[in-house]
């Protein structure tokens, strides 16, 4: 009778797994929804002493409530955040991974993104390239030939968007409804051609005025590009995810600057918002500005990661996590799956990809490019950063004011010294 009480007793007596919360982005984006998911499923199967409590939430509502939760000790063990974010970092509620993870399986070019005083506090999982996308039939149809080099010039762009609103066509789908950058995408991006990445730098470092005479030149390309039609009709509400659709979808455009994690949403089932199996998708280059002294840079930066709360109870299980994400077998899949670049060393010859064309291309574009690391939000701070988003980013390309008064107040909150 002691025998079996003693094996009967035996299971309760089992040590239960300790248990890690850990936030996700991407709750409407299934390809990455899906890679999480995985690897949460693969890590718990190999770690039976560990077990995740995942949830999926949107990025806006995870930074608001990560905000709250790192100072009241409440925040998850892991949670998904992004490089513009640093105020996480200077208040010392993140953990450094170099205990945790074999930083060895990071691509050398991303860790820079996550890294402080030699430590590297963040998972770089999602890489993108500032792409300029295009519907090549309706390009055609407006009466617009892509040259070999699928760069336009900047006279030939402002051609294109003409035309385009001349056919009744919305030339570029963006919208700032529900995010702080994406109106200043095809500026920004024109900028960094027109400077060079060196002076493009100091801009985005407060040492170059916005009312240097070469700045000034691409605003006012840009503002012409505003003043001709160049944006829908409802771009200061149009939401990230509807620009999208607006673009491949209904009603159609010609153009859609977006970073190359494009793919998140277009990739989705077209009854799920994503774009139909034989849209005829192209990736040009942004175009090259007169005088130019770099017509093929191109913005590469670090976005989805994942970071660990510095009070955590559960490191161990939280670090030996994100270890077990940062493989190349993780980081092919993930390519694979979301057709998108990532931070995670892989291995490209054993990828295989339903999307291969779209891969072609996108390497292609991606040829021979010169890359200037990081958007202007992962530069910009405080009164800087909520000027761009103000400015750049919704009045000057809603056409609600002109190029002196937008670059006189990027100088009023942005510029540095004299």
């Amino acid at each position: 009778m002691i025998g079996a009480g003693l094996l009967m007793a035996g299971p309760a007596l089992a040590a239960e797994p300790v248990q890690i919360t850990m936030w996700s982005n991407w709750p409407d984006e299934p390809a990455k929804k899906e890679w999480v998911t995985a690897r949460v499923r693969d890590f718990e199967a190999a770690n039976k002493q560990c077990s995740v409590k995942l949830s999926f939430i949107p990025k806006a509502d995870i930074y608001t409530q990560a905000k709250s939760a790192v100072r009241t000790g409440q925040a998850p063990d892991v949670f998904y955040m992004e490089p513009d974010q640093p105020e996480f970092l200077a208040g010392g509620f993140l953990e450094p991974l170099d205990g945790h993870v074999d930083l060895s399986r990071l691509e050398d070019w991303a860790k820079p993104a996550w890294t402080s005083k030699g430590k590297v506090y963040g998972l770089p999982v999602e890489a993108y390239t500032v792409e300029l996308y295009y519907n090549k039939d309706l390009v055609k149809k407006v009466g617009v030939e892509v040259p070999p080099s699928f760069q336009l010039t900047q006279g030939a762009f402002a051609d294109l968007v003409k035309k385009g609103a001349a056919a009744g066509i919305t030339p570029v789908s963006q919208g700032v409804g529900d995010r702080p950058f994406p109106g200043g995408l095809l500026l920004f991006e024109s900028l960094l051609r027109k400077l060079g990445p060196e002076d493009y730098g100091k801009l985005l470092n407060g040492a170059l005025s916005f009312r240097d005479p070469r700045v000034l030149e691409v605003m006012t390309w840009f503002k012409g590009l505003v003043d001709a039609g160049a944006y829908p009709k409802s771009f200061a509400t149009l939401k990230l995810g509807e620009s999208h659709y607006y673009f491949y979808q209904k009603p159609g455009a010609l153009t859609f600057p977006d970073p190359s994690w494009f793919t998140g949403r277009a990739f989705a089932p077209p009854e799920s918002g994503g774009m139909p199996a034989d849209f005829p998708l192209g990736i040009m280059q942004f175009p090259a500005m007169d005088g130019g002294l770099c017509p093929s840079c191109k913005t590469l930066a670090v976005a989805g990661s994942f970071v660990m709360y510095s009070r955590g109870k559960n490191k161990d299980c939280a670090g030996a996590l994100l270890n077990a994400m940062a493989t190349p077998g993780n980081g092919n899949k993930w390519m694979e799956q979301v057709s998108l670049q990532t931070g995670l060393k892989t291995d490209p010859s054993t990828i295989k990809s339903s999307r291969a064309e779209y891969f072609a291309e996108l390497n292609a574009r991606n040829k021979d490019v010169t890359y200037f690391f990081g958007t202007p939000l992962l530069y910009y701070r405080a009164k800087c950063a909520e000027t761009y988003t103000q400015v750049m980013n919704n009045a000057f390309p809603a056409g609600l004011i002109g190029v002196d008064e937008a670059a006189a107040k990027m100088d009023a909150a942005c510029r540095k010294g004299s």
